[in-house]
Protein backbone atom coordinates (compact mmCIF):
# COMPACT_ATOMS: atom_id res chain seq x y z
CA UNK A 1 0.00 0.00 0.00
CA UNK A 2 1.44 3.53 -0.67
CA UNK A 3 2.31 5.81 2.10
CA UNK A 4 -0.96 7.84 0.96
CA UNK A 5 -3.32 5.25 1.15
CA UNK A 6 -1.35 4.44 4.87
CA UNK A 7 -1.95 7.79 6.15
CA UNK A 8 -5.83 7.42 4.68
CA UNK A 9 -6.47 4.53 7.01
CA UNK A 10 -5.04 5.91 9.52
CA UNK A 11 -6.63 9.29 9.22
CA UNK A 12 -9.97 7.33 8.50
CA UNK A 13 -9.40 4.93 12.20
CA UNK A 14 -8.83 8.37 14.08
CA UNK A 15 -11.97 10.17 12.93
CA UNK A 16 -13.69 6.75 13.81
CA UNK A 17 -12.28 6.65 17.20
CA UNK A 18 -13.11 10.50 18.11
CA UNK A 19 -16.28 9.98 16.92
CA UNK A 20 -17.49 6.76 18.69
CA UNK A 21 -15.39 7.19 21.66
CA UNK A 22 -14.78 10.47 22.14
CA UNK A 23 -11.65 12.72 22.67
CA UNK A 24 -10.17 9.87 25.02
CA UNK A 25 -10.19 7.56 22.67
CA UNK A 26 -8.73 9.32 19.66
CA UNK A 27 -5.69 10.22 21.57
CA UNK A 28 -5.46 6.27 22.69
CA UNK A 29 -5.70 5.32 18.83
CA UNK A 30 -2.92 8.36 18.22
CA UNK A 31 -0.64 6.65 20.83
CA UNK A 32 -1.09 2.97 20.06
CA UNK A 33 -0.51 4.16 15.97
CA UNK A 34 2.96 6.14 16.97
CA UNK A 35 4.35 2.90 19.22
CA UNK A 36 3.08 0.73 15.67
CA UNK A 37 5.13 3.40 14.07
CA UNK A 38 8.08 3.11 15.93
CA UNK A 39 7.77 -0.86 15.97
CA UNK A 40 7.35 -0.94 12.16
CA UNK A 41 11.29 0.96 11.69
CA UNK A 42 12.39 -1.10 14.01
CA UNK A 43 11.88 -4.21 12.60
CA UNK A 44 12.21 -2.86 9.02
CA UNK A 45 15.90 -2.22 10.09
CA UNK A 46 15.94 1.70 9.65
CA UNK A 47 16.63 2.45 13.07
CA UNK A 48 19.23 0.91 15.48
CA UNK A 49 18.26 0.95 18.94
CA UNK A 50 21.29 0.66 20.23
CA UNK A 51 22.76 3.58 18.26
CA UNK A 52 19.46 5.51 19.59
CA UNK A 53 19.80 4.88 23.53
CA UNK A 54 23.58 5.42 23.68
CA UNK A 55 23.39 9.03 21.76
CA UNK A 56 25.95 8.17 19.38
CA UNK A 57 26.31 8.95 15.79
CA UNK A 58 28.20 6.87 13.63
CA UNK A 59 27.74 8.82 10.55
CA UNK A 60 30.43 11.67 12.21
Amino acid sequence: MSAPGVGMVAGMALGFAAYFGGFAAFLLVAALGAVGFAAGWLLRGDVDLGELLSGRDRRR
